[in-house]
């Protein structure tokens, strides 16, 4: 992925907007300082995980999760007070579903955790649309030629988690056991597992 895209010069573009809005009366250093912290308390890839091992046990809940997965992952405590919808994609055996959000970095906080560098870089975000083929197997995922991929765009309003396809071979697993097998690249679908 080219460009500028190095943890540095992204701490610098955080801090000029920062400061633009401190400057301009918008928010004080103190309330954005209270607005991060808020939004990343409990923040974490694993309750993605945990959601994603509940539907995988429980097809009662996969069902709800898949038709409304705000209202499904609020049953579990999360996104408690968020505003966004949140929309689940599954994978299946034919369809391979990855998440991109090609104006800025909309993302699942909660469910996944902060975001990982190469998710907001514009190399990403312009090429999984255009060739997203080529991208998963820069991430390691090497799909059957016949399996469709969709890519999903997330936005200020919707965002999207996908639902990876069960490992084979994991039928006696408890959902803990499960929950461990879920990476934050599986939830976005750079990775399947």
């Amino acid at each position: 992925m080219s460009g500028d895209h190095s943890d540095a010069a992204i701490a610098r573009r955080v801090r000029r907007l920062e400061t633009l809005l401190e400057e301009k009366g918008v928010l004080s250093g103190a309330r954005l300082d209270e607005i991060i912290d808020a939004s990343l308390t409990g923040a974490s890839p694993a309750n993605g995980a945990r959601v994603v091992a509940r539907a995988w046990t429980d097809p009662a809940y996969k069902a709800r999760l898949l038709a409304d997965g705000t209202a499904a992952v609020r049953e579990l405590g999360y996104m408690e007070g968020s505003y966004q919808r949140l929309r689940v994609v599954e994978n299946t055996a034919d369809t391979h579903n990855v998440v991109v959000c090609t104006l800025c970095s909309c993302y699942p906080l909660r469910l996944l955790g902060p975001s990982p560098s190469w998710y907001k870089s514009e190399a990403y975000r312009s090429r999984v649309v255009r060739e997203p083929r080529a991208v998963l197997a820069e991430f390691g995922t090497q799909l059957p030629d016949g399996t469709d991929i969709t890519v999903w765009d997330s936005s200020a309003e919707t965002r999207y988690m996908v639902l990876p396809r069960r490992p084979e071979h994991t039928d006696g697993l408890g959902e803990e056991e499960l929950a461990a097998l879920v990476t934050r690249n599986a939830l976005i679908g750079t990775a399947a597992l």
